[in-house]
């Protein structure tokens, strides 16, 4: 089990120091998903949803959800973002939409965060421009699939190929 670091030796919340570390080039990706009823994924996917286009909505949701991440998260880091993609990918046999976001920044922590608030965020806008017609939407399994970068390197999350 690795050392928490945003607490102090008396258990008190810190923001970590990253003054001294070298900026890397860092990437997170992380994915999560919507599920819904098969009647609210037909009405996204033809485009019948009254506020508009639900992709292109939650997309930009998701990635300035990122950029704002610092300001959502107490201990986060304000980050001079290089790129954030989010990306859906519907899954009609299980009424589901699947949802991946993946940052990527030189700096001197990571984005794990800025990845998986784009993931929560645009699950949250999908459910807010749909919810009028399906109140029975569930959002799940976020979590962080990959992250390079830094000290502690390369990590995939092997849950993830299961």
């Amino acid at each position: 089990m690795n050392k928490l670091t945003h607490f102090d030796a008396e258990g008190k919340a810190i923001m970590v120091d990253v003054g001294a570390k070298a900026a890397t080039k860092r990437v997170a990706v992380a994915r999560g998903a919507i599920t819904m009823q098969p009647e609210t994924l037909a009405r996204i996917l033809d485009r019948k949803v009254e506020k508009g286009d639900v992709f292109g909505v939650a997309r930009l949701a998701g990635i300035m959800a990122a950029k704002k991440t610092s300001d959502l998260i107490p201990l986060c880091h304000p980050l001079l973002i290089n790129s954030v993609t989010v990306e859906f990918s519907p899954d009609k046999e299980n009424n589901r939409v699947d949802i991946e976001a993946t940052v990527k920044v030189n700096g001197q922590t990571g984005v794990e965060m800025e990845a998986l608030t784009a993931v929560s965020v645009a699950a949250l806008t999908i459910y807010d421009m749909c919810k009028a017609a399906d109140k029975t939407m569930t959002l799940g399994a976020i979590r962080l699939v990959e992250k390079a970068g830094g000290r502690s390197g390369h990590f995939v999350n092997h849950e993830e190929t299961a």
